[in-house]
């Protein structure tokens, strides 16, 4: 099969992996002991669990975005063909 047909080349799924790792390690920062009604967890109210794991999981949709939007290079990236403009008409 030809290339070209392909809407990904390897770099989308490089990046698309690499978003998923993001978005999995900030899950795991996320996650922890919870409270129940015994006993109070003064950790679920971490700056760790309230700010850094959802940023982290949201630079890692971000990241997994841009995987599916980037548009691979083609073959003729650095040609540029300019058809002649006819200044006669």
């Amino acid at each position: 099969m030809d290339k070209r047909n392909f809407a990904f080349d390897r770099v989308n799924y490089i990046l698309l992996a690499l978003g998923m790792m993001v978005v999995i390690i900030g899950l795991i920062l996320m996650s922890g002991a919870g409270s129940t009604e015994e006993q109070y967890n003064p950790d679920i109210f971490s700056v760790q669990r309230i700010k850094v794991a959802p940023l982290v999981c949201f630079l890692g949709f971000v990241s997994m975005i841009y995987a599916v939007v980037r548009k691979p290079k083609g073959d003729n990236e650095g040609k540029q063909t300019k058809e002649p403009v006819n200044k006669d008409n």
